[in-house]
């Protein structure tokens, strides 16, 4: 199929595109109204922190079998319908009134959000050439990563004006008309149905997963990517999607509409990362592009350890967009696992995910401990709890660094293949 066949190929990228940037948006809101949930339902750092994780813990339970069941089923009925639940889970989170039904509600979004990206890729690489799939991807990677921006600035008027439980509520209902969407627009085309079957003649469905994530997480190559991936986009998604906000409102006593002016900057310095990744790593190479972006988010974090509330606005802003383009240039990480697995390459992507989407969880969830290992003053914990989780962070950054380092002298660079 040629890049300017299929006219209708560009509404099911859009459909999937609402979907995804919501997403963004959902695992990314609880940074703002981190205050909001606190004063309201009581949660304390260590309970914020465990709740919070639970998008992402869900999202990463559910990537395995979720590749079964696309291949099985086809990305237009298994998305809509996991979309289903993160209908119900907004639903439960904007009316719950203690942890439980804010775990449970959180829970729900995530199993709902865990087939968006996946499902996407799979009707795209129905639709578009191999040429073209590998670009297309990864700018609707990068856009989709927009809906991080609503939940930033945005998010905060909105929660001012009609509470955070409204923007649950009616998210609940644009959820909803996502779902129907994809379940209408993302059809096959009638090529893509009469396709040879993607297996080989001799195998079995009982062995052929088995044998091919066994020979994934049996390489040393894969778990120092592994790592990689675990620290630099798990800690990534652990400041954006919760710590970054109420280390600016407690820490650093900034109200919340300026706090969402900074978490604005991150969020665009991560679409900036997402889409200039690809240019970066066809000149230096998959690998040296990714210890780069480490070592640079690496830096970043250090930087953050000597942030005090005297800092200027303007230099935060800076800052934050700095912390958000460095750890987004680890989307590189599925580059990595494709080349590295060029015969299973499903699979390697599904498994190095699970330690970005694990990661984001663990950390959300381990650093709401460390904060919560300080004492409480009034208005929440003070700087030096979240520079200590700063802290972690960085050698947890520092560790996998110089794990993956020895990759980055592999003979040539190999091209990137975003997505």
């Amino acid at each position: 199929m040629s890049f300017a066949a299929a006219p209708g190929r560009w509404t099911v990228v859009a459909v999937f595109l609402i979907a995804y940037w919501l997403s963004f948006f959902y695992r990314s809101t609880n940074a703002v109204i981190a205050d909001d949930l606190a004063r309201d339902v009581g949660l304390g750092a260590s309970s914020l922190g465990l709740m919070t994780s639970l998008f992402f813990l869900v999202f990463a339970a559910v990537q395995l079998p979720l590749g079964s069941a696309l291949d099985r089923y086809g990305a237009r009925f298994v998305t809509p319908a996991l979309l289903l639940a993160a209908v119900a889970g907004s639903l439960v989170f904007a009316t719950a009134s203690d942890f439980g039904g804010l775990a449970l509600g959180r829970a729900l979004i995530g199993l709902g959000m865990a087939g968006v990206l996946m499902g996407a890729l799979k009707a795209f690489a129905s639709w578009f050439d191999p040429r073209a799939f590998a670009t297309v991807s990864s700018v609707f990677v990068g856009i989709g990563s927009l809906g991080a921006l609503a939940a930033a600035t945005p998010l905060a008027w909105l929660a001012s004006t009609i509470g955070w439980r409204g923007v649950f509520g009616w998210g609940a209902l644009v959820v909803l008309l996502a779902a129907i969407a994809i379940a209408v627009v993302a059809r096959e085309p009638v090529r893509a149905r009469t396709r040879e079957p993607a297996h080989a003649p001799g195998s079995t469905a009982a062995t052929r997963p088995r044998a091919g994530f066994g020979q994934v997480f049996r390489d040393d190559a894969f778990w120092r990517l592994a790592l990689l991936t675990f620290a630099v986009t798990g800690g990534l998604f652990a400041w954006q999607g919760l710590w970054a906000g109420p280390f600016l409102t407690q820490g650093l006593g900034l109200d919340v509409l300026r706090a969402g002016n900074v978490l604005l900057a991150l969020g665009a310095g991560i679409t900036a990362g997402f889409l200039s990744s690809g240019v970066a790593a066809a000149r230096l190479g998959v690998e040296r592009t990714l210890a780069l972006g480490a070592t640079a988010f690496l830096a970043t974090l250090v930087a953050w350890l000597l942030v005090t509330p005297a800092w200027p606005l303007p230099l935060l802003v800076v800052l934050a967009a700095l912390m958000g383009l460095t750890g987004a240039s680890n989307v590189l990480n599925y580059a990595a696992a494709r080349d590295a697995f060029p015969h299973i390459p499903g699979r390697a992507v599904t498994a190095v995910n699970l330690f970005g989407i694990g990661g984001g969880a663990l950390l959300q969830w381990g650093l709401g401990a460390v904060i919560g290992a300080y004492p409480t003053e009034a208005g929440g914990h003070d700087a030096t709890a979240f520079r200590a989780a700063l802290a972690v962070t960085a050698l947890l950054v520092a560790i996998a660094l110089a794990r993956y380092a020895p990759l980055t002298r592999r003979s040539g660079p190999r091209h990137p293949q975003p997505g």
